[in-house]
């Protein structure tokens, strides 16, 4: 059983899914080469942002059906503007018109919607309960991420997209804690309580969070088949 990965983002994703990998998956171990894998592997590359993801697919592809011992193709990207479902369409079409084909690996896409930072708001230990600041006033005024869901949380008057706004947002919520967060320094975001916090809002609301108890699901999933 051997993973490989494709995330989109060029800092964070690298850094926080190796790190919930490790409490998910402890079993599986990082290779830093494609082909060195032997069981019970991972392999992690970026796609170095959107739309430039799609270039990777493709030799990507071609690594897994080469090397022969690869599960999954796991390919993790932000939903952003995009539908979940518009996003899929988009990349069965891209997967059909280059005609590529995994020979015996499955693909797994784990859509992050809207954005890695809109699952990370769902840890409701960050969130003040009577924000001082005026821009994080504002942003609970608009909507309240501790009572729903992060995910389906609109944009923001003054920010561009969702993405902007989901990441502000979060950013607001740490510096209200006295700490930091960024795309090259996640900080708190990859220790094993903000994960733990993370799961348990989707245990107690099983409805919340969709995108992320996709990844969570699949995790499982790979957990169950793991050889003893």
């Amino acid at each position: 059983m051997n993973l490989y990965f494709l995330v989109e983002g060029t800092q964070s994703e690298k850094k926080v899914y190796p790190a919930w990998l490790s409490y998910l998956l402890p079993e599986l171990q990082r290779v830093e080469s494609c082909d060195d894998v032997n069981e019970k592997n991972y392999y992690l590359i970026s796609g170095e942002g959107y739309p430039s993801l799609y270039n990777f697919i493709p030799p990507a592809i071609a690594e897994i059906n080469s090397n022969g011992k690869y599960s999954y193709f796991v390919v993790c990207l932000d939903a952003e503007e995009n539908t979940v479902s518009e996003l899929k369409t988009e990349i069965d079409e891209f997967l059909s018109q280059q005609k590529l084909k995994l020979n015996n690996a499955e693909l797994v896409l784990i859509f992050q919607n809207r954005c890695l930072e809109s699952w990370l708001l769902g840890n409701r230990k960050i969130y003040s309960k009577n924000p001082q600041d005026k821009a994080l006033l504002d942003y609970t005024r608009y909507y309240d991420v501790s009572v729903n869901c992060p995910e389906n949380m609109g944009r923001y008057q003054e920010f561009n997209t969702h993405a902007q706004f989901h990441g502000a947002y979060l950013r607001a919520l740490f510096e209200s804690k006295n700490i930091t967060y960024s795309k090259k320094r996640p900080g708190d975001v990859l220790k094993p309580f903000y994960l733990e916090q993370l799961l348990a809002r989707i245990q107690v609301h099983p409805e919340q969070l969709t995108t992320f108890r996709q990844f969570i699901d699949f995790c499982n999933i790979v957990k169950s088949k793991l050889p003893s």
